[in-house]
């Protein structure tokens, strides 16, 4: 969970009705009459136990959620580790007064190694990558050149370094997709194309770059899952040279770098860091957990950013049991440790910081329509593109929304 990314994972599939038409009133393709009657005002979300900051403190258990491995049925409930999407179990066709038109599925990633800064002083046991590679490099086009090697990045120690890597030792880059959140990648692209061609006959039965594109962000891990995504949709793709699409970092709207006083405003308001009646309250109602996490994790706990949210204690708790790794002791004292129930009291925080911040919080829909504003009006333009007849298929992006 990092809350400079998107809020929510979404799937936008826009249905046109296939209506009759007569002499007398032509078919309109794709037009629709506004619905004058929705509100474009935030109103609050139905109480749960997600959002009720007495559940996240008091409460027992994750509500269900799974939060240690990625290996689940695809009904399941929610499952942390593995990004919930569609697949021929869970798909619910409309009537058949309707016909699939256009798809645009907006994911994060797969499971993942924590981010750096997420991880504690000194971690008390190793992390490897060995059983994959991260591959980096270059090759002319447009037009071709000289043939490159396909190279990745081996993680080594020098023995004449002096100097330890923070965090964990290992092989792992932090983050970087593993080799099972690379599997469940492609498990991902597979179920897309068992829907959308298989049941729905709506993609081609191979790749056609006119009719399904990839976007990523600047993040390399959305990369890392594209690469596997794809040769599951196309098992003909692999060791195929498939364009991602990408913005340039200073713009790109799926990954907000660029400025925004209004969004830096309203956040300074509610959010992390904020003296918000809300969010202080449950910083404060937490003191306790704070405190022996602390001490366990030799984080100092003066250390600002990990004081004014759980997100790193929930990134680094969730990383470890998503890949079945044990929960992290004392380095100075091997017998006090993280409990389970400690963990699950991180992450109903992280779920209740997570709703207040994007949904629950009166503040939160203005947020996001100023921070992610671009991104929306882009969405709004490749549906209206697409009701009227000028664009077909699927467009697919890949994004941090680093749960």
């Amino acid at each position: 969970m990092r809350f400079s990314s998107s809020p929510l994972p979404l799937a936008i599939l826009s249905y046109l009705p296939s209506l009759p038409t007569s002499a007398a009133e032509p078919e309109k393709k794709g037009k629709c009459q506004a619905n004058t009657d929705i509100s474009l005002k935030w109103h609050a979300p139905a109480q749960t136990k997600i959002n009720s900051l007495s559940s996240a403190i008091n409460g027992t258990g994750i509500y269900g959620f799974i939060f240690n491995s990625s290996q689940s049925p695809p009904d399941t409930n929610y499952n942390w580790c593995n990004m919930p999407h569609i697949n021929p179990t869970t798909y619910v066709r409309p009537d058949s007064s309707y016909k699939l038109a256009y798809v645009e599925i907006i994911h994060r990633h797969h499971k993942r190694t924590p981010y750096a800064d997420n991880t504690f002083p000194h971690e008390t046991y190793p992390w490897d990558c060995s059983d994959e590679g991260l591959f980096y490099g270059g090759r002319p086009l447009n037009p071709s050149g000289n043939d490159s090697a396909s190279t990745y990045w081996d993680v080594y120690t020098s023995p004449s370094n002096p100097l330890a890597p923070a965090g964990f030792n290992g092989t792992c880059q932090f983050p970087q997709i593993t080799r099972g959140g690379l599997d469940d990648s492609h498990q991902h692209g597979a179920d897309l194309f068992a829907v959308y061609s298989s049941l729905l006959n709506f993609l081609h039965s191979t790749y056609d770059p006119e009719q399904t594109t990839f976007r990523v962000t600047n993040n390399v891990i959305t990369s890392q899952v594209a690469s596997m995504l794809v040769a599951g949709m196309y098992p003909s793709l692999a060791s195929t040279l498939i364009p991602l699409q990408i913005q340039s970092a200073s713009i790109d709207s799926l990954e907000p770098a660029y400025p925004c006083s209004a969004a830096d405003a309203l956040s300074s308001r509610y959010g992390v860091g904020s003296t918000n009646p809300t969010w202080t309250a449950h910083l404060s109602a937490s003191t306790s957990l704070k405190k022996r996490l602390d001490k366990i994790s030799g984080v100092n706990p003066n250390a600002t950013n990990w004081s004014q949210s759980w997100d790193h204690y929930f990134d680094n708790l969730s990383s470890r049991l998503c890949h079945q790794k044990p929960l992290p002791c004392s380095a100075t004292n091997p017998e006090n440790c993280v409990t389970q129930e400690m963990a699950n009291s991180v992450f109903r925080l992280g779920e209740w910081e997570y709703d207040f911040l994007y949904r629950s919080a009166r503040q939160s829909l203005e947020f996001s329509k100023s921070s992610f504003g671009i991104w929306i009006a882009e969405l709004a333009d490749n549906l209206r593109s697409a009701t009227e007849g000028e664009r077909d298929g699927l467009a697919r992006y890949g994004r941090r929304s680093s749960f």
